[in-house]
């Protein structure tokens, strides 16, 4: 009797369990389905948020590259308003080439952008203040400057020896690379100004054929702002000096409000997969490395943050100074299409010399490029530099400072200053 009352028992308790699972499954089965429908329109909501907020940056970039074109125009027809002796005391100090260099490598290591320097100095080309002759060295100067941003960058690896010496030779690549282009470069243009002449023809070219004019959108776009403002400086102002005064403080703002938030605005964008997508493209080619930093800096309109992206990478050991080097020269030419666009907004017919200089600052990266990459001999040149100076600065950390310092602030302001005593 115990043994067949223990399998009634069991039998009992497993029809328990049946009917248990019965009726329990299809409330469970009811409730999966509403968890996965509330799952998935959070995750709709989620990404309906990320759209309006992505769409709402694209407006803001929108927005900020009208200010910056604005700028442009208005800080042209301030220089204008300054009259014919500013003109003058201009053109005399950049008249010495060299100084106008050095002033070029000053200003743009004090701003720490190409973009600003170049967009200025075309301004000024605009307003005729500035001839291209005394403007192309500024240019150049200034593709020295802009380089100072990442090599500030490497600094911030000192604490770590392997990675300090990797990070100096990434940052410095860029340095070598631009010394050398000026270097070639800068006699070549003083003895035959072929920048100067191919830029000119680039510009006919681009302003119309078979008599046919260009007529910039841009410039009809920006007009009216341009005007007003004009107009509130000079009844705000007491003579043409100092309406001329308030228009450039203002231009001036504009033009670093403008450029900064544009690179804030356009990094967050896309620089979360900006490491993943350099370093994909960089296994692939050195043309492919080009492109890819030529088209990441038009985006984001400074070939600082590209370059400076890198240096982690190669502090890292995850890159190579060789493979971050094709990054950098496709950089050097994408940043150049912030003045080509600035010129677009002061050129007229009769006018085109703002064209010519931003075509100029283009030709000379390219060029530099040509003469520089294809032959490995010469390619190596600024990498076998830059990882010299990187062990150096690792065995004795003193002389990245002193490099840095010496190169683009004593050294420049120095000349600067001898050839204003003298």
């Amino acid at each position: 009797m115990g043994a067949v009352g223990t399998i009634i028992a069991a039998r009992r308790t497993g029809i328990i369990f049946r009917i248990h699972r019965i009726f329990t499954f299809p409330s469970y089965s009811l409730h999966r389905p509403l968890v996965y429908l509330n799952e998935k329109s959070k995750y709709m909501e989620s990404d309906m948020n990320d759209r309006i907020k992505t769409l709402l940056k694209i407006l803001s970039v929108a927005g900020l590259l009208y200010i910056f074109l604005v700028s442009i125009g208005l800080m042209g027809a301030a220089f204008k308003e300054f009259g014919k002796g500013f003109a003058e005391n201009l053109i005399q100090t950049t008249a010495n080439p060299f100084v106008a260099l050095f002033i070029g490598i000053f200003a743009t290591s004090l701003v720490q952008s190409s973009s600003t320097t170049t967009s200025i100095v075309v301004g000024m080309v605009g307003a005729g203040v500035l001839e291209v002759s005394h403007a192309i060295p500024v240019i150049m100067g200034a593709n020295i400057g802009t380089t100072v941003t990442n090599t500030l960058v490497s600094l911030g690896h000192v604490g770590r020896k392997d990675e300090f010496r990797r990070a100096i030779g990434a940052a410095t690549v860029h340095d070598f690379f631009n010394l050398i282009c000026v270097t070639v470069m800068f006699p070549l243009e003083l003895a035959t100004g072929f920048l100067q002449k191919g830029a000119t023809i680039m510009s006919r070219m681009f302003q119309g054929a078979g008599g046919i004019k260009f007529v910039s959108p841009i410039k009809i776009i920006t007009k009216p702002a341009v005007h007003l403002l004009e107009d509130i400086s000079a009844r705000v102002g007491n003579s043409e000096i100092a309406g001329g005064i308030i228009m450039l403080v203002i231009s001036v703002v504009f033009l670093f409000f403008a450029l900064y938030f544009i690179v804030k605005v356009m990094k967050s964008l896309v620089v979360n997969r900006a490491e993943i997508i350099l370093n994909n493209v960089i296994s692939r080619s050195a043309v492919a490395g080009i492109l890819a930093g030529l088209g990441f800096t038009i985006i984001v309109q400074s070939s600082s943050i590209t370059t400076s992206l890198l240096i982690p990478l190669v502090a890292a050991g995850i890159l190579t100074v060789e493979g971050a080097f094709p990054i950098t020269i496709g950089a050097n030419i994408g940043t150049t299409t912030t003045a080509i666009l600035a010129s677009f907004a002061i050129a007229t017919p009769e006018n085109p010399a703002p064209v010519v200089i931003a075509f100029a600052h283009f030709l000379f990266n390219v060029v530099g490029t040509a003469f520089i990459f294809p032959i490995k001999t010469f390619r190596m040149i600024p990498i076998n530099l830059a990882k010299s100076l990187g062990n150096l600065a690792a065995a004795k950390r003193r002389y990245a400072f002193f490099y840095v310092l010496g190169l683009f602030f004593i050294l420049p302001a120095g000349l600067i200053l001898i050839s204003k005593l003298f």
